[in-house]
């Protein structure tokens, strides 16, 4: 059964330039909440008209109520599909459980190698020859869920995180959106 075409509902910690990305794509965004209060992709969604949310986790006693309340709001607004795109906490069993199967990931690295928070600094610490970009599902660990797609990037001689990282972004620009297309299509 497919998702609302209205139902795509966005996490964002940083910048948005994934969040971009599916915009730009014609992606069917119904809300961006963030776990940064004043995050730069919050403005982003804001000049195209797409409801915004903040959710610190210093208003919250914990995670498990933080995730509640912004599940609680992501389906206010008609989510079905949620979109991880640069937001950097993980999500509890509370809010995974209101969009099973629902919560997709786009992470900086070939999944299994180098989950977490610094794949691309741990990629080149490696001394791999390719890296890449992974939209995956999410679950309660840390970038484990279910791959639907990969793709690498090489890794070129006086590559820096920098560096790297946008060569690995422009493929996730591409991938999240294609991914998304096609979970909004099944």
């Amino acid at each position: 059964m497919g998702v609302t075409p209205k139902g795509v509902g966005v996490l964002v910690s940083g910048a948005g330039s994934n969040l971009q990305a599916l915009i730009d794509a014609g992606i069917p965004i119904a809300a961006v909440a963030s776990n940064v209060e004043g995050a730069p992709a919050l403005a982003r969604a804001e000049q195209h008209a797409i409801p915004v949310g903040s959710f610190p986790l210093d208003d919250y006693p914990d995670r498990d109520a933080r995730d509640a309340a912004m599940a609680e709001w992501l389906a206010a607004n008609g989510v079905g599909l949620v979109v991880c795109a640069g937001y950097m906490h993980l999500l509890r069993l509370r809010f995974l459980s209101r969009f099973p199967d629902k919560v997709v990931n786009v992470h900086p690295a070939l999944l299994p190698s180098f989950p977490g928070a610094h794949p691309v600094e741990d990629a080149l610490a490696a001394g791999v020859t390719e890296t890449g970009a992974t939209v995956h599902l999410v679950d309660e660990g840390i970038d484990s869920g279910r791959i639907l797609r990969q793709e690498a990037v090489a890794v070129l001689p006086g590559d820096t995180p920098g560096s790297l990282h946008e060569r690995i972004k422009a493929v996730e620009h591409r991938l999240l959106p294609e991914v998304v297309k096609e979970m909004l299509a099944a």
